[in-house]
């Protein structure tokens, strides 16, 4: 834990990094089956290792689409360096894994992996758990990715998040969860982030809320943020029954 120069009681959290992992799987059985590892032997081994709050959603709209995705924060960048290394290693891992692993390559659990490591945003430098994910009360999540023409204006619009738009969506009930700067990817530049919300209805009302913010307002049209976001893809998720967020 780092502490600011200027004032030494005032402490600073790390800034969280991030693994993005979706399960590209269009198969409800195959889903099944990868479930079972990720409750069964993964996320149990990740603890064994120290990790947690690790996230495991399904897609909330696309009834077709069997994906899994699974946010894995990592407290320094060693802990993901060795991970690989460490889950060969843990023998509880590999026996509960077996059936996984023994999976023939003509019938495998699914298409890809599509992975997403990222950098905690100084701004929400660590996961904020969602007082309905600790109550395990129904919600749901929106992750969010919002691409840009240039590296500097990437950088500018997480300078926007960092300076103001994050303590607005806090504010309006938005309940951010994590914020990410995507350092490795098939698209960047860009940038990742989850909002959270008991259901559809009241996540569209703290939208609306966001956007007649004055705050959100005044900072949408300075020059510094023009032209920051070139693309914006998002996707609702719900959490499994095993889900740590």
């Amino acid at each position: 834990m780092e502490t600011n120069s200027s004032n030494s009681a005032t402490p600073i959290a790390d800034q969280e990094y991030y693994e993005l992992r979706i399960y590209k799987i269009y198969d409800y059985d195959k889903q099944r089956a990868a479930e079972d590892h990720l409750e069964n032997a993964l996320l149990p081994a990740m603890g064994r290792m120290g990790l947690d709050r690790i996230g495991v959603f399904t897609n909330h709209d696309d009834e077709n689409d069997h994906s899994l995705y699974v946010l894995i924060p990592f407290p320094a960048i060693d802990k993901f360096a060795n991970l690989n290394q460490t889950l060969a290693a843990d023998k509880e891992y590999q026996t509960a894994a077996a059936n996984y692993f023994a999976r023939e390559k003509k019938d495998p659990v699914y298409d890809r992996i599509e992975s997403r490591f990222m950098k905690a945003f100084a701004g929400i430098p660590v996961i904020e758990m969602p007082a309905i994910s600790t109550q395990k009360k129904p919600r749901i999540f929106e992750l969010r990715l919002y691409q840009s023409h240039t590296e500097d204006h990437a950088r500018r619009k997480v300078k926007m998040f960092n300076d103001g738009e994050i303590q607005i969506m806090r504010d309006t009930n938005l309940g951010p969860v994590f914020f990410g700067e995507t350092l490795i990817a098939p698209d960047v530049p860009n940038l990742i982030y989850m909002l959270s919300a008991e259901d559809a209805e009241s996540h569209k009302q703290h939208f609306k809320a966001f956007l007649d913010h004055p705050e959100w307002k005044r900072i949408k049209v300075l020059e510094e943020y023009k032209d920051t976001v070139s693309k914006i893809q998002n996707w609702f998720l719900k959490p499994t029954s095993y889900s740590q967020i």
